[in-house]
């Protein structure tokens, strides 16, 4: 690391509040460790794991950088050992923090080459969401093709991303958005159908949709009242995976209908779980679902993009909710 800057441009608010804390500070360049490498940014995705950061609701797991943000591109310029082979690469990485920065340290079994279909934006777009959608959908609800899912949060970062998946795996997207343009939006980017959960009954529309049939997996990032919902969209043996809870922690579930149609609750995090689940997933994906992205297949969908020193407004953008699909922030490069 002879040759890289001892300081760098960063996010690294002194204390939760509102977007205005995250001004940019300098902070010494990491180092990586064993099996890690050193990434030169040049973008970073914005999540909303990384607001509830911000407001002091969602820490950094022990060890994890203060500085925000769980997923970047760009060119891996130091190694520490057992990562050597990937010096001079272009990767994208699902790292568990320390993505608003011009450098960012990240296990190698995280990272995955960029290929040439994908910009650095829409690499740094794309692992957080994918992991996300990946480990939940298609690992705990075990989704297989000509399955129906209810994803709510259709034209968030997660939604559209499981929609992507989904049309390449042969599923039925049903997706909930909260205007009749989201919903036209969700449907332009292959959603089945498109619910207004704003001027219909999400519930009677998915029971109409599938002829009372159901769905076979729900993705959840609401909680709270609409798990009892939820559940009701269900078919037999479908299966109920939560991911986060804006609406609520806590919800009260029908034991009945779990019992007579035999669902399956389960949900995950991601940003804690140990380097060594996160590596087997990002060889998951690179056997099957990478060449989707190398062929040019598979592409996130870009809301946005502010410089770094702007992740404020970015921030602000995202809390707004107007947004569909990705908020980056990129990131200067080195002359």
């Amino acid at each position: 690391m002879a040759d890289l800057p001892t300081e760098m441009l960063a996010i690294d608010p002194a204390g939760p509040g509102g977007p205005e804390v995250l001004a940019p500070v300098r902070r010494p360049v990491p180092r990586p460790g064993p099996g890690e490498v050193l990434i030169h940014v040049a973008a970073a995705g914005v999540n909303r794991p990384d607001v509830m950061q911000r407001l002091g609701l969602y820490p950094p797991p022990p060890g994890a950088p203060t500085i925000p943000g769980l997923e970047v591109a760009g060119e891996v310029v130091a190694a520490g050992e057992g990562a050597e082979a990937l010096l001079g690469q272009q990767v994208c990485a699902l790292v568990a923090g320390g993505g608003y920065a011009e450098y960012c340290a990240a296990p190698a079994g995280q990272c995955l080459p960029v290929p040439a279909a994908l910009t650095p934006v829409d690499a740094a777009a794309m692992p957080e969401t994918l992991f996300t959608v990946w480990v939940n959908l298609f690992e705990r609800a075990y989704v297989a093709d000509g399955d129906r899912v209810l994803v709510h949060g259709g034209t968030s970062g997660i939604g559209t991303m499981a929609i992507a998946l989904g049309r390449l795996f042969d599923l039925t997207v049903i997706v909930t958005a909260g205007s009749d343009a989201k919903c036209a939006r969700a449907l332009e980017l292959g959603a089945a159908h498109a619910i207004n959960y704003r001027t219909a009954d999400f519930v009677e529309e998915v029971k109409r949709i599938t002829d009372g049939a159901g769905v076979q997996a729900v993705l959840d990032m609401v909680g709270g009242d609409y798990v009892p919902r939820n559940l009701a969209c269900l078919a037999e043996d479908g299966r109920h995976v939560s991911i986060a809870a804006q609406r609520g922690a806590k919800a009260e579930i029908p034991l009945w209908p779990v019992m007579a149609k035999r669902l399956t609750l389960t949900g995950s995090t991601l940003r804690a779980r140990p380097v060594a689940f996160k590596s087997a997933v990002a060889d998951e994906i690179a056997r099957t679902v990478w060449p989707h992205a190398a062929e040019g297949r598979l592409k996130p969908v870009i809301d946005s993009t502010f410089p770094l020193a702007e992740a404020a407004e970015a921030h602000r953008r995202m809390e707004a909710g107007d947004h569909v699909g990705k908020i980056v922030l990129t990131v200067r490069t080195r002359p």
